[in-house]
C-alpha cells in the first residue's frame, strides 16, 4: 500500500508466493487489516491459480482477528481454485489452530521446505 510500511515480506519461488510476517506479534487490528489487504492483493494479482505459502517463522503471538483474516484469505485463494499452505507455526499458536479446529481447514506443514513440496 502506498504510504504504509509493509507488514510482510514477499518472495516468489517456483510459482509460489511466499509470505513471511515482519512482526512477532500480530495483534493490532489495523496491522491485521493491512496484512489481509496486502496478501489479498497478491492473490488477486496472480494470472494463474494462486499458490500461496504463509510462514509463521517469526510469529510469537496471534490474535483471533488474525485467524479470521487467514480464513478470509483461504476463501479468496479457494475462490480462484488456488492452494494455500501454512508453515513454521509455533507450538503454542498451533494449539490455538487445533482448539479452533482450523488445523483441519488449513494445510499446515512444519517447514517452508515441506510446504513447498506439497504444492501440486
Amino acid at each position: 500500500m502506498p504510504g504504509q510500511e509493509s507488514r510482510v515480506r514477499v518472495k516468489r519461488i517456483d510459482g509460489v508466493i511466499q509470505v513471511e510476517f515482519v512482526d512477532r506479534n500480530i495483534l493490532d487490528e489495523s496491522n491485521i487489516q493491512a496484512i489481509g489487504e496486502e496478501i489479498s492483493s497478491l492473490v488477486d494479482a496472480e494470472d494463474a491459480t494462486p499458490k500461496l505459502l504463509i510462514s509463521f517463522a517469526n510469529v510469537e503471538h496471534l490474535s483471533s482477528a488474525a485467524l479470521g483474516t487467514l480464513i478470509t484469505i483461504n476463501n479468496r485463494v479457494r475462490g480462484r481454485s488456488g492452494q494455500l499452505r501454512l508453515s513454521d507455526i509455533d507450538p503454542q499458536i498451533y494449539e490455538v489452530f487445533a482448539i479452533t479446529r482450523l488445523n483441519k481447514l488449513f494445510q499446515i506443514h512444519p517447514t517452508i521446505s515441506d510446504a513447498m513440496r506439497s504444492f501440486a
